[in-house]
């Protein structure tokens, strides 16, 4: 969906992931994203940690003053806002809120 792959472009320019590419299925003809995860010197992934925020069930929304801090400030938050889906900090300097999608660390 959009959905995903705007939150994959936004791994992307944060450094959480090395490449992605969309590839068509040959037997069921949908689209596909394939992700290249980025690892550091050691072997280690980059992302430790991804939280979902928002479910079907529950969805959690912010005003761009109420965004909460991901790690302390190490981390990213995904936030769906009515000009597209952005990072907490692009929301924040922007001053429009919205739907809390996840974190990442």
């Amino acid at each position: 969906s959009k959905m995903k792959l705007e939150i994959v472009k936004i791994l992307k320019t944060e450094g959480y992931i090395k490449s992605f590419k969309i590839v068509a299925d040959e037997k069921t003809k949908h689209q596909i994203i394939k992700i290249n995860l980025k690892y550091d010197d050691e072997n280690k992934a980059v992302i430790h940690g991804m939280e979902k925020i928002s479910t079907p069930g529950r969805r959690v929304y912010s005003g761009y003053k109420d965004l909460p801090r991901v790690h302390n400030g190490y981390g990213t938050l995904i936030i769906s806002t009515s000009i597209g889906v952005t990072t907490g900090k692009k929301a924040s300097e922007k001053m429009v809120g919205g739907e809390l999608i996840c974190q990442v660390w």
